[in-house]
């Protein structure tokens, strides 16, 4: 018989509907035999995600990747765009993929988010826009950005990929800047098994974004850009609207993980966790944690590999820094002395198991590796 100790705890574990529910979704797809498209369920998903994130406008994408390169090209940026080094690799390759130049600045030493103090003296006549992350699901400081941005005639676009539903002072995040992007992929707290969304503010870059998601067309004769195929599929958009329905409940069980694990690993000298913001309605997308290594007495790697031998998966997320990999770390930008606060928390990371059904002995043995040196 195997132990408890023998059942692998992972780093994340995705929201699934009821395959019931699913299922009967599925013979209305099949009986319409409209699959994709910008059929019912995807014109559905898109007006009820704007109810539930309280947003004017949104658009459906077949992942997380797509809505980051379109908005570029919406808003056609070119030249130089500021960002962080300290995200998921998607962020700076859609600059890439577009032909801009990343320029990365250091971040806050305590959210990880890109520091509004470093931006300006990196902005160059080539600068067209601020790329931060909401990293974590922790918000930006918006209101410094924006200052910036107008004060320099830039655009702003945000990644917020793990802000899913959070909000500021009862107002969506999401609404920030000139658009937002969303991932819904299996590991966020949303997910349409893979799937993404741009928010806009207004119906002219809805229906500018829409075109560009399906190649350009703006009808069966007239082809308004040169656009690509990113367009979210029936089966997935009706996925979604069933999860929907449950993501509330989801993130109160996020919540209450995050809760016990921050009372558990208060004393723990050498371990730093992340503090709920005030006014923020978060939704714990991400559980990270920072290890001093010279106080807790290992350094994160070395509590990396414990967890992993005990069967409790961490993720170091985010290492290595976007600006270590090969494609950019020549870039002047990119030299470690210009990122200090990014590599000490790039090197310090682990992000512990976080998803709405751990249970509390999971929780239990996730606390034990880290206490029981």
């Amino acid at each position: 018989m195997s132990s408890d100790t023998d059942k692998k705890i992972t780093v994340t574990s995705p929201l699934l509907p009821d395959l019931d529910e699913f299922t009967a979704l599925l013979r209305e797809i099949w009986g319409s035999k409209w699959i994709t498209n910008n059929g019912s369920f995807h014109g559905r998903l898109e007006k009820e995600l704007c109810e539930y994130l309280k947003v004017p406008y949104i658009s459906l994408f077949t992942n997380g990747t797509l809505p980051l390169i379109t908005s570029l090209q919406a808003l056609r940026i070119t030249g130089e765009v500021i960002t962080t080094p300290y995200s998921f690799v998607a962020t700076t390759h859609s600059l890439w993929w577009n032909g801009i130049k990343p320029v990365f600045v250091d971040i806050d030493p305590v959210t990880g988010n890109i520091d509004p103090d470093r931006i300006e003296a990196a902005i160059t006549p080539r600068t067209t826009a601020i790329m931060p992350v909401h990293v974590y699901g922790q918000p930006c400081d918006t209101e410094r950005i924006q200052r910036i941005a107008d004060t320099y005639g830039l655009k702003v676009i945000y990644d917020a990929a793990h802000a899913f539903g959070v909000e500021v002072n009862g107002k969506s995040l999401l609404n920030a800047g000139d658009v937002s992007t969303l991932s819904f992929h299996a590991t966020k707290v949303y997910n349409t098994i893979e799937g993404g969304a741009l928010v806009m503010h207004d119906e002219e870059m809805k229906r500018r974004i829409d075109y560009l998601k399906n190649f350009g067309f703006k009808n069966e004769v007239e082809v308004m850009a040169p656009g690509i195929n990113s367009k979210m599929d029936e089966v997935r958009a009706a996925y979604g609207l069933l999860n929907l329905r449950q993501v509330d409940k989801a993130i109160a069980a996020r919540k209450r993980t995050a809760g016990i694990y921050r009372v558990a690993l208060q004393d723990v000298e050498g371990v730093r966790c992340i503090q709920d913001s005030p006014g923020v309605r978060h939704n714990y997308s991400y559980f990270p944690i920072f290890i001093d290594a010279e106080k807790y007495g290992m350094n994160r790697d070395e509590l990396y590999i414990k967890m992993k031998e005990s069967n409790v998966l961490g993720r170091r997320y985010f290492y290595p820094l976007i600006s270590e990999f090969t494609t950019y770390r020549g870039l002047p930008s990119a030299k470690p002395s210009n990122l200090p606060n990014a590599h000490k928390l790039a090197n310090s990371v682990i992000c512990l198991p976080m998803y709405h059904n751990l249970t509390d002995r999971d929780m239990d043995r996730v606390v034990e590796c880290i206490i029981k040196k």
